[in-house]
């Protein structure tokens, strides 16, 4: 009971997290939910993907009162990425070997090989984060054919890792599509609500699905307080510092992840 009370109390650091960055809610929520609540990895992601869906979903609610977001450009990105992350969830994720062989010497298990490479992909994005460019100002400009690309490979890793794609929604659009920092961070949350409410609702069709409701809407209503406060600390902070904090907060959580996996998976 003890580590469950811990659990709630991080839960505000998720939402605190998710408000501010408009990333790294299902980084947190996967290993707070497996290490305080007993959970299993597999459904812990399950329950990450309605926390962090229902928690965005109203994050996204107040970046559009404030106007952060540019309609088109979510929806070319987002609808992709909802049809990627919905197919990869039904049809990619249960056909994955249990054990996947590199060579004639090299065997992960599959959750160590998912989330190994979800940890490198995340210091890849990270590095032209922290090492900081130009500041663009909003441009009505766009390219549909990149959005649409990007969508769908970011829909893929979501559904493949059971996470919202923020760390990498927010680097593809502020590096590649040129968008200030804090649309990006709008934008990300909008379509991190889409990825993740979409990639819930194909679990809702797998049999057997038992879910505890007690600890799902506990943990969503404590970590959308926390995006609430975050929300305000995101409008107080520079867009330089918030680009390289961010930056930074996915280096160390991909770090981290990519040692736990490697020693454990020895």
């Amino acid at each position: 009971m003890t580590l469950e009370i811990i659990g709630y109390f991080l839960a505000l650091f998720v939402g605190l997290v998710l408000g501010t960055l408009g990333g790294g809610g299902s980084i947190l929520a996967v290993p707070i939910l497996v290490v305080f609540f007993q959970m299993e990895p597999q459904n812990a992601t399950i329950y990450s993907l309605f926390i962090v869906g229902v928690t965005s979903l109203f994050g996204a609610i107040q970046h559009f009162k404030s106007k952060l977001i540019n309609l088109k450009n979510t929806l070319l990105f987002g609808i992709p990425a909802v049809i990627s992350i919905s197919l990869t969830r039904l049809l990619v994720v249960p056909i994955i070997p249990e054990h996947i062989r590199l060579g004639d010497h090299i065997v992960f298990e599959k959750n160590t090989f998912i989330m190994s490479l979800f940890a490198i992909l995340m210091i890849l994005a990270s590095i032209p984060m922290i090492r900081g460019q130009k500041e663009h100002p909003a441009t009505k400009k766009n390219r549909p054919t990149v959005l649409v690309i990007f969508g769908g490979i970011i829909g893929f890793i979501s559904g493949l890792v059971g996470a919202g794609g923020g760390f990498m929604i927010i680097p593809s659009l502020s590096i590649f599509m040129k968008v200030p920092i804090k649309n990006a961070i709008a934008t990300s949350i909008v379509i991190i609500a889409i990825n993740s409410l979409s990639g819930f609702t194909a679990e809702l069709f797998k049999p057997n699905l038992e879910l505890n409701w007690v600890i799902l809407l506990g943990f969503t209503l404590i970590a959308t307080a926390g995006l609430i406060i975050g929300l305000k600390l995101n409008h107080k902070i520079q867009s330089a510092n918030l680009k390289k904090g961010f930056g930074i907060f996915v280096l160390l959580i991909g770090i981290s992840i990519l040692i736990t996996e490697l020693v454990s998976g020895r």
